[in-house]
């Protein structure tokens, strides 16, 4: 039974969620404003709603029929039967007040309860809880629009990594959107090889991702697009803060991501597509991890 829940959490995904939070700490401790207990809540809240989100994704993609014998990436739990959709909404239920809960704490930290910050910062986390459920579940699922790619990048970087700066800063550094737009490029990656290994399955269950849209060729060639310029992003705000050498300490990530394209344009079936999801994960959490040692001068 653990096993089966652990494998609906679909740990490979969480280093994505440490990445932007991450990120935006690191970017905190740079600009000299980092505080424990915000980079503790926020990584705590930030894991609730991935899990939130994977969950949910499970649920909705086995009502809506995505997750069919036509599927050709992993078996969700819904889908094979190992947890029941009752039991799976519950789950749900109970990661809602987690995230929640979780959320309330890290604001009470962060800006005190109360104040008009700590407001706008509520209605952001009610719209991250919404957005992973509603990712594919209710009457119209916006992931079956096409627009999961924009709410990954908006979630996953500009308010994931600005957010989490912000709560640590109460201000606000315009030159951190470069490195928000890196990991939201990244996270956005992620999720385009999950839409190019799954495309004929859910092609068939009226889920038009990008790649369903735009076809095979063309969503490899938006996806290297996404990690180059990610990449890029990065290099740009590094130039702007005298960090040159901080780019040469990135060069193993950016290993990793060439080895990626790589194994993504010489991929022929889903089975070859379905590590480069953990690959990608990992390799953003690694850039992440380089970025912030190598600003730090650690």
């Amino acid at each position: 039974m653990i096993k089966n829940w652990i494998e609906a959490f679909r740990l490979r995904t969480l280093p994505l969620a440490l990445s932007c939070i991450g990120m935006g700490s690191f970017l905190a401790a740079y600009f000299g404003e980092f505080n424990l207990a915000v980079c503790i809540l926020s990584l705590t809240t930030t894991l609730f709603l991935q899990i939130l989100s994977n969950l949910a994704n499970d649920y909705g993609d086995s009502i809506h029929g995505a997750d069919s014998e036509h599927r050709e990436g992993p078996q969700r739990s819904v889908q094979r039967g190992s947890i029941s959709s009752k039991a799976m909404f519950n789950s749900i239920i109970v990661f809602v007040i987690l995230s929640f809960t979780s959320g309330i704490l890290l604001l009470h930290y962060a800006v005190g309860i109360g104040s008009t910050t700590f407001y706008v910062f509520l209605g952001f986390g009610l719209a991250a809880i919404a957005a992973a459920i509603a990712y594919t579940n209710g009457k119209r699922p916006y992931g079956y629009s096409g627009l999961g790619d924009i709410s990954v990048l908006i979630f996953f970087g500009l308010l994931g990594v600005c957010g989490t700066y912000f709560l640590h800063a109460e201000s606000f550094e315009p030159f951190i959107l470069l490195p928000a737009i890196s990991c939201g490029f990244f996270a956005t990656g992620v999720l385009n090889v999950n839409n190019i290994r799954d495309i004929k399955s859910d092609k068939l269950a009226g889920k038009n991702s990008i790649p369903v849209r735009i076809g095979k060729q063309k969503a490899l060639r938006y996806h290297i697009a996404l990690i180059s310029l990610g990449c890029l992003s990065t290099i740009i705000f590094l130039v702007f803060q005298d960090k040159i050498r901080s780019i040469f300490l990135l060069s193993p990530a950016f290993f990793f991501f060439g080895k990626h394209l790589q194994e993504m344009m010489q991929a022929d079936s889903s089975s070859k597509f379905d590590p480069q999801l953990k690959q990608l994960s990992l390799s953003t959490l690694l850039f992440v991890v380089l970025f912030g040692l190598s600003i730090l001068g650690l």
